[in-house]
């Protein structure tokens, strides 16, 4: 007989991936599936910008972009209050709360940087 745990079942949270466009990808495909035609078409948009220019640049700067992402999304609560923050802040016309907002954003964004292992100048 197996028992049941006590309250809601824990949220799945996966490990940050590595920034590969692969690895990426497949994390995309588990916490935000919604996600991946847009991935796949940014992805295609840089690679092609990357044969164009004859650079790494575009191909960077989408992976440290879909690591924050990823990095982001793969924790249900932080992706939700991030989403929340985004969409007061579209709507506020106080400059002391807009101020407040942008704080509260400007941090989860250094934690998922920083679980991304990117540098946050990086990623924007």
């Amino acid at each position: 007989m197996t028992t049941q745990p006590d309250g809601p079942s824990p949220v799945h949270r996966i490990a940050q991936p590595a920034s590969t466009p692969e690895d990426l990808r497949a994390a995309l495909a588990v916490v935000a599936p919604d996600a991946l035609a847009t991935f796949d078409a940014e992805r295609a948009a840089a690679l092609q910008q990357a044969r164009e220019q004859v650079s790494a640049a575009p191909m960077r700067r989408f992976a440290g972009q879909w690591a924050v992402y990823v990095a982001v999304e793969r924790h249900p609560e932080r992706a939700a209050r991030l989403r929340a923050l985004e969409a007061r802040a579209a709507e506020v016309d106080d400059i002391d709360e807009a101020r407040e907002l942008a704080g509260e954003i400007g941090r989860i964004l250094d934690q998922a940087c920083a679980e991304a292992g990117i540098e946050r100048q990086d990623a924007v």
